[in-house]
């Protein structure tokens, strides 16, 4: 095991969890499903799931290993949890914006929610640099544009930054 997959998320789903996977890889280029294990006829007593029906779900998306479990209704994600898409142009934040939100709901900042309840910031890489920039005035000017995005709009943002 390479150090880079020690840590793999894994993402709690009620009885989604290969249509949730599908749904990611679909997404996400250079991405794929790598193993679906079933639910044995042993210990049906505590994970109160059909035998034969999806357990998890081992899937990549860019490089990065996620599993998908079917664990239940008892836990539900939440905003506390998100995941990162980098995006280095407005087309790729347009393209994960609308394939991702498709179904689910939107918020302020580049957030989402996507129709399986999983939290996702969709994020020019070009933000960091600028809320960080040397200069409070014009960090202060792009924060205060970027607080009235839904989506992230990058022109808007350096337009932010050169104050016009």
């Amino acid at each position: 095991m390479s150090a880079a997959h020690r840590i793999v998320p894994c993402l709690w789903f009620d009885t989604q969890a290969e249509d949730a996977a599908n749904f990611y890889v679909s997404v996400f280029k250079n991405s794929k499903i790598t193993s679906v294990a079933r639910y044995p006829k042993a210990g049906q007593e505590t994970h109160r799931q059909r035998p034969g029906s999806v357990m998890t779900v081992a899937f990549e998306l860019d490089g990065q290993k996620f599993v998908a479990l079917n664990g239940g209704p008892q836990f539900t994600f939440s905003p506390a949890t998100s995941f990162v898409v980098n995006c280095e142009t407005q087309a790729e934040v347009d393209e994960f914006w609308a394939k991702l939100s498709d179904g689910g709901t939107t918020q302020g900042c580049g957030w989402l929610t996507d129709k399986f309840g999983l939290t996702w910031q969709i994020i020019p890489t070009i933000l960091p640099e600028l809320l960080t920039h040397q200069d409070p005035a014009k960090a202060s000017r792009v924060m205060k544009a970027m607080m009235q995005m839904v989506k992230i709009d990058i022109e808007a943002l350096r337009r932010a930054a050169r104050d016009e």
